[in-house]
């Protein structure tokens, strides 16, 4: 029998880079995190923490804090960094919306963030489905804010406008990538597709808090990021976040690199020098991660400007 060379057997095709030491996520352990747990299964849901693996979930959970992901756990497209299964989608629950505001409550959420897979094969790409969720949330929730975190609802007209008509209080959908790294990355998406939803959101309603986010270590340029802000900033996107591509697994997009903590601090302090109103950027920063408390901030500097103008 002839053997075959080691260094052949096993051979992943995209190996996992060792993880550097400034990438820790924080493990802990509390009531919080068990009993928001219990919740979310209790009722049958899904959350990005767990279908996307996020590394900030035992942090989040601790905190009673969690991102809920509707319509299923299954998404039509197979974009390249992303941890969630594709396939062909259940039907919608019903229910789903119901479930999604009686859970909020229980957890006495201030906040909630409300994501979903992409489901293309929806006439609608489930645009009803999150207006639907909004107003569930609203009316046993009356206190809490609302942000959701969209698909690009790509080829499906205006029918965007059935979310944005529901009135979240942020609406965030993520650039994910520079235009050049879409093909590989983003495939079935269009990058200024992405860039004028945004735009399109803030034209209909300028009170929406607009939001958006790209991960690094992909292949990108700084030039090439540079230029995504001035793309975002034309759209009058309020909030930006910057975080590092993890790799999920061996089978995903190759990771380029780690990028070191400072060229974050250094992203960060451009981007607010060019106009975002508030930008989160670190190794560990996604989009729903302390979306609280950002929330407060763009709020209150807001009502600063209003104030401002009020003066001139």
């Amino acid at each position: 029998m002839k053997l075959r060379h080691p260094e052949k057997v096993n051979n992943p095709i995209n190996p996992i880079k060792k993880k550097p030491n400034w990438i820790r996520s924080r493990i802990l352990d509390s009531q919080n995190y068990f009993e928001t747990k219990e919740i979310i299964n209790k009722k049958r849901l899904h959350t990005v923490c767990q279908e996307a693996s996020c590394p900030n979930i035992s942090e989040c959970w601790s905190k009673r804090h969690a991102t809920f992901m509707i319509m299923g756990d299954t998404c039509t497209r197979a974009c390249a960094f992303c941890n969630v299964k594709t396939g062909k989608p259940t039907h919608l629950d019903p229910l789903e919306p119901i479930k999604i505001a009686q859970a909020t409550k229980e957890l006495k959420l201030k906040h909630v963030v409300i994501t979903s897979v992409d489901r293309d094969d929806l006439e609608d790409g489930g645009a009803e489905h999150f207006s639907k969720t909004i107003q569930e949330i609203r009316k046993k929730n009356n206190q809490t804010t609302i942000e959701v975190l969209t698909p690009d609802f790509l080829r499906k007209g205006d029918v965007y406008k059935k979310v944005v008509s529901a009135a979240p209080d942020v609406f965030n959908h993520n650039i994910e990538t520079v235009p050049s790294l879409y093909l590989k990355v983003r495939p079935g998406s269009k990058y200024f597709t992405s860039v004028n939803l945004l735009r399109s959101v803030k034209e209909i309603n300028k009170k929406i808090f607009t939001k958006s986010g790209v991960m690094l270590g992909l292949g990108e340029t700084r030039d090439e990021v540079l230029q995504v802000m001035d793309d975002l900033l034309e759209a009058n996107v309020d909030f930006l976040t910057i975080g590092q591509y993890l790799q999920p697994s061996v089978k995903h997009y190759p990771l380029d690199r780690y990028v070191h903590p400072e060229e974050f601090a250094e992203l960060k302090s451009i981007a607010l020098l060019k106009g975002f109103l508030i930008v989160a950027s670190s190794p560990l920063t996604r989009s729903s991660y302390h979306a609280d408390e950002d929330f407060s901030k763009m709020k209150k500097l807001r009502e600063k400007q209003a104030a401002c103008h009020q003066l001139q």
